[in-house]
């Protein structure tokens, strides 16, 4: 019997399986339970089974080849059937790792992994916080929310919830600095914003594009330091209106005469539309939003 002719081994199978969502044998090994080297002999088994690659490696990270697809079919119809003995077709289990902004992740994220987490006590979640690009090698994540469309190649992107940046102040500040009548009445005020160097989104970058020049002001990485700053009468914060019009501290600065609108986008590879997971995640997610009331 030759090496091609061998039958794939089911652990090999399901590795692979992994190694494809995630893009990264190290975060399939984790999510396995077992070390990189496990990860890497048995995929080079299933491999060898095959007679080829299954997975290459590229610079956006291991990406699934064509005899590699085969293999995935065949690994998520073994998947299904695992659920289907456990008497619950529909139970959702695993981990599902999610990367996005701050707001979002409060407002929005955490309530809605809560509600699918307690409805499937089997699955784990893991929320990293991060406000950036989209990123160009999976690293291990398998649910993205970025601020703007996405530019990036062999992955799914679907708009999952439109917002804008709107300006801010107390009711104190107003009363002591004065009220802006303009836009031009912004260069007597501070704004409270993201540090300029430290951006990485060009679409928050823009929002400050049609405002004057700042007075000296507070700035940060973090958007609760732009509402904590708002709050404590720092100056004029540009913040995402669906977390400061929850605010009782905050009213609107310029109402109907600025805001910068934007969207927040949902990113997977090739592979994460197919991982029951990661659809059940966006799906509770754009459940919750559509449950949100929005101020206009």
């Amino acid at each position: 019997m030759t090496a091609a002719t061998r039958e794939p081994q089911l652990d090999a199978l399901m590795t692979f399986l992994a190694a494809a969502r995630l893009g990264r044998y190290t975060a399939a090994a984790e999510v396995l339970g077992v070390n990189h080297s496990t990860v890497s002999r048995r995929i080079a088994s299933l491999e060898d089974a095959m007679g080829g690659r299954v997975l290459v490696r590229t610079a956006s990270g291991w990406e699934v080849t064509e005899l590699g697809r085969r293999a995935l079919a065949v690994a998520e119809r073994i998947e299904a059937s695992v659920r289907e003995l456990s008497g619950d077709a529909a139970a959702v289990q695993g981990m599902v790792r999610i990367a996005a902004p701050d707001a979002f992740t409060s407002v929005f994220l955490v309530p809605a992994m809560a509600r699918l987490q307690a409805q499937h006590p089997a699955l784990a979640v893991e929320l990293i916080a991060a406000t950036q690009r989209v990123r160009q090698n999976r690293s291990g994540v398998d649910l993205e929310i970025v601020v703007g469309r996405p530019q990036v190649h062999r992955a799914f992107a679907t708009p999952v919830c439109a917002y804008s940046l709107r300006l801010y102040a107390t009711p104190a500040y107003l009363e002591r600095a004065g009220t802006p009548a303009s836009v031009a009445d912004l260069a007597r005020h501070p704004l409270v914003y993201y540090i300029e160097s430290s951006l990485q989104v060009d679409d928050l970058d823009h929002a400050v594009q049609s405002l004057p020049a700042s007075p000296a002001s507070i700035r940060s990485t973090s958007v609760f330091a732009h509402v904590e700053a708002t709050a404590a009468g720092a100056g004029v914060g540009l913040l995402p209106d669906f977390l400061a019009d929850a605010d009782p501290r905050l009213v609107r600065v310029l109402d109907g005469a600025f805001a910068h609108p934007l969207r927040y986008w949902a990113v997977t590879r090739d592979e994460g539309p197919r991982n029951p997971v990661v659809a059940e995640a966006l799906e509770a997610i754009r459940a919750h939003i559509a449950a949100v009331p929005v101020r206009p």
